[in-house]
């Protein structure tokens, strides 16, 4: 079957998130659990040179990705690389513990978030934002008779490399590595 000539994405398959050192370098992904949504949106602010009552030019500042995502459950790994801090594990099954702790000096960091979609013309669609932060309210909430569902949002710049996002559409399905 050759590649469509257009995708047909169509439900949520699968969410990573990779963790970004400061020297730029990528990580191993987490997989971010019962993935409901990864949206994005790119924008760019433009200066606008006026003189003589027109508008003699206009120059964009570059452009950014605003993005949000929302999952059910939590993972404290996933959580670990949006939000900064450390998780600690300790004890063993049936007594074992994982703990994630924030201290008032944890900025948070850099991450790469890759989602992936089946496309009903066949194969799959991933989209990839590089260089994301969380700038916005990083939550979720208990409540009965709910599951827990984690939401956060933010912005991509471009990494190290000079690239914001890609959108990838495959003519065989490939699992988000």
């Amino acid at each position: 079957m050759a590649l469509s000539a257009y995708a047909l994405p169509f439900g949520l398959r699968d969410v990573k998130i990779y963790p970004i050192d400061s020297a730029g370098t990528v990580g191993t992904g987490v997989d971010l659990p019962a993935s409901r949504t990864f949206s994005f949106k790119e924008s760019e602010d433009f200066q606008e040179l006026r003189g003589d009552d027109v508008t003699i030019a206009r120059r964009g500042n570059g452009p950014v990705v605003a993005w949000s995502l929302e999952a059910g459950g939590i993972s404290l790994d996933a959580y670990k690389i949006i939000a900064g801090g450390n998780v600690a594990s300790s004890g063993v099954s049936p007594n074992a513990k994982k703990t994630f702790s924030k201290l008032g000096t944890d900025s948070r960091p850099y991450f790469k978030v890759e989602g992936q979609v089946i496309s009903d013309s066949g194969g799959d669609f991933h989209a990839v934002v590089y260089k994301c932060k969380s700038e916005g309210e990083i939550g979720g909430d208990f409540g009965e008779g709910q599951f827990f569902v984690t939401a956060l949002a933010g912005q991509g710049i471009p990494d190290i490399n000079n690239k914001l996002y890609d959108l990838v559409q495959n003519e065989t399905a490939v699992a988000v590595t």
